[in-house]
């Protein structure tokens, strides 16, 4: 019995991290992907369990063996899935979650038709700039180069099913975690994990 897939993705600043991160903690039953990068840890980050932090020459390598359920480039900095841990938890039947970009979505999607894609939107690009200066990570134009990479970014949100506005964090956390019971709920899927129960005449 597989898990569901769930592909969550936003331009950078829209509060996905965050959202995740509220997802997880309310509902055991999902897991998160573990994603491989070739950026450097931001202050609070730890190897392991924000992300595999590796060299462009160890991505290189694994990329070039295949190792990657999906991969892409974001802002300079490489990004990638593992595909045998992605595809021994579903296989297990775990729910799991994914946190990448459009460019690996698209990768996901034709692999695996039958995921669930969720985009993140910002409430304004305004409010986006706002965000980002807010954190006090990024320089000037460290800044304005994610703006305008959220800008082609957006533009594939319609290829997503799902789509939640991140005004206001509570209800965008609450619109996440009822996307994942809905497609939970689905008959298929509730077929597949309880026959027994759709069976029952009395």
């Amino acid at each position: 019995m597989d898990g569901l897939l769930f592909v969550i993705t936003a331009p950078s600043g829209a509060g996905k991290t965050s959202l995740i991160e509220a997802l997880l903690k309310d509902d055991p039953r999902l897991k998160l992907s573990i994603s491989y990068t070739t950026r450097p840890p931001r202050p609070g980050e730890a190897d392991g369990r924000d992300y595999h932090f590796v060299t462009a020459d160890t991505f290189e390598s694994m990329h070039a063996r295949g190792e990657f359920l999906e991969s892409a480039e974001v802002h300079g900095n490489r990004y990638g899935t593992s595909r045998s841990v992605a595809r021994g938890l579903l296989a297990a039947g775990e729910d799991l979650v994914l946190e990448i970009d459009w460019q690996g979505a698209k990768q996901v999607r034709h692999l695996i038709p039958e995921c669930i894609g969720i985009f993140i939107l910002p409430p304004s690009i305004h409010e986006l700039e706002r965000r980002m200066r807010a954190r006090g990570q990024d320089s000037d134009a460290v800044i304005r180069r994610r703006l305008a990479n959220a800008r082609e970014e957006l533009s594939h949100a319609r290829e997503f099913e799902y789509a939640i506005i991140n005004k206001e964090f509570d209800e965008a956390r609450r619109n996440l975690a009822a996307v994942v019971c809905a497609e939970r709920a689905r008959t298929p899927r509730m077929l597949q994990r309880h026959p027994e129960l759709f069976r029952l005449k009395d």
